[in-house]
């Protein structure tokens, strides 16, 4: 398995563009960039490009997700802290005016 890593490398290196994620398209863009004698190799050539090729689109997806999932988590923890801020202006506020009426129920 190592040679078909490292022969999948060699050739992502130089001819990375010409590649995608369907296996029967990276099979005659082999045909087109080598001369790979062995059936038997060239399929397992290509079915491990495109394996890395969707691994590597999968992983961006991910990476834009949480990056989406993070920002909305900021801006509701802002939110959040905006209300709980509000919210202790208002008790204040509240707790001001409350006092004078107790001491004149007091008296």
């Amino acid at each position: 398995m190592d040679r078909i890593k490292r022969l999948s490398m060699e050739i992502l290196e130089e001819h990375k563009s010409q590649f995608g994620v369907d296996f029967g398209d990276n099979k005659k863009t082999l045909d087109k960039i080598s001369i790979i004698r062995s059936k038997g190799l060239k399929n397992e050539i290509a079915g491990y490009i495109t394996k890395l090729l969707k691994h590597e689109i999968r992983d961006q997806q991910l990476k834009e997700e949480r990056a989406k999932q993070s920002a909305e988590l900021e801006s509701q923890s802002d939110e959040i802290e905006a209300t709980e801020e509000s919210d202790s202006v208002s008790e204040t506020i509240e707790a001001d005016t409350e006092e004078p009426e107790t001491s004149e129920a007091k008296e």
